[in-house]
């Protein structure tokens, strides 16, 4: 936050926080890392900072017919919209389709955001797809080890079937990586396309009942479920 608002490079203001010149509501913070709330004074050396937005978390259950984007030149509706109600300029971290729904992370920490998304962290992602037809045993086992796509394997998924119905199939499936239309890709190769999908869960960080449209700000104990792998 010292960094973003000028006031020092992340080096120095890291010293600046040890030196207890750093007051949070008027109480000094020597703790590096400590997080800050939306309505919380920071000063340094007693001159209250100016300029610094704080980090926020939002858990969207993402509708379908919504932009993954802040903004749209051809006028679409974007999930930005739907947190309007939150005072900073968030992101999605990552995107879903215009034609997916479900668990979609939004905030204003590029650190975070760099966190989950990049391969390294293996940020588990949770689908439930409607799929054409009862995909076979032999299929399942095929996207479990990984499947081709485009000439690229994917790595290995867990998956498990929730409900069957003449003609569809309900398959929950957990992927680490974030391909462009992965899912959609992978069901297809096995010849059951994607009629429905909706993303349940990053890690053990579910979307817990949140209706449609909704949002939730997360706190630090929930941050940390996105990096736990789902049982």
């Amino acid at each position: 936050m010292l960094a973003r608002a000028g006031v020092a490079s992340r080096r120095a203001a890291e010293a600046m926080i040890l030196a207890g010149r750093v007051t949070v509501d008027g109480q000094a913070v020597t703790v590096l890392g400590t997080r800050v709330g939306p309505r919380e004074v920071v000063a340094v050396d007693g001159r209250p900072l100016a300029g610094a937005e704080p980090f926020w978390y939002v858990l969207l259950n993402k509708p379908i017919g919504y932009l993954s984007s802040r903004h749209d030149p051809q006028g679409r509706p974007v999930v930005t919209a739907l947190v309007a109600e939150i005072p900073a300029r968030l992101f999605p971290v990552g995107r879903l389709d215009w034609d997916t729904e479900g668990a979609l992370l939004l905030t204003n920490d590029g650190e975070l955001a760099h966190r989950v998304l990049h391969p390294s962290h293996e940020v588990e992602k949770t689908y439930q797809a409607w799929v054409a037809g009862s995909p076979s045993p032999a299929a399942l086992d095929r996207l479990a080890a990984g499947i081709e796509i485009e000439g690229r394997r994917t790595w290995p998924a867990r998956l498990a079937v929730l409900a069957r119905e003449p003609d569809a199939t309900l398959v929950e499936i957990t992927i680490h990586e974030g391909r462009k239309r992965q899912v959609r890709k992978m069901f297809a190769a096995t010849g059951h396309p994607v009629q429905q999908l909706r993303r349940t869960a990053y890690g053990q960080l579910a979307l817990a009942g949140l209706p449609e449209g909704s949002y939730r700000v997360l706190g630090p104990a929930e941050l940390a479920l996105i990096f736990l792998r789902k049982k």
